[in-house]
């Protein structure tokens, strides 16, 4: 499990959570307790794999954690 470490790394979190929330016409708060409380996908995929998706458009990193979100059966 990685911890958040930088404020690079905190601002993405929560781009990730208002974008995904905004995706879904969702409370953000709803989207980050579906990331932590419901799953550890935040901190398991989400943080380690900043370096990767920073890179990427909005849409794509919406889309990709939607995906895993999808196959992990996890929901806002």
């Amino acid at each position: 499990m990685d911890a958040i470490k930088t404020e690079e790394e905190l601002e993405f979190v929560i781009f990730c959570i208002e974008n995904i929330a905004a995706c879904l016409g969702a409370d953000a708060g709803r989207v980050y307790d579906a990331l932590t409380a419901k799953s550890d996908l935040l901190q398991r995929y989400v943080v380690p794999s900043y370096r990767a998706l920073h890179t990427q458009g909005k849409e794509y990193i919406v889309q990709d954690i939607l995906a895993v979100m999808r196959e992990e059966n996890i929901t806002v």
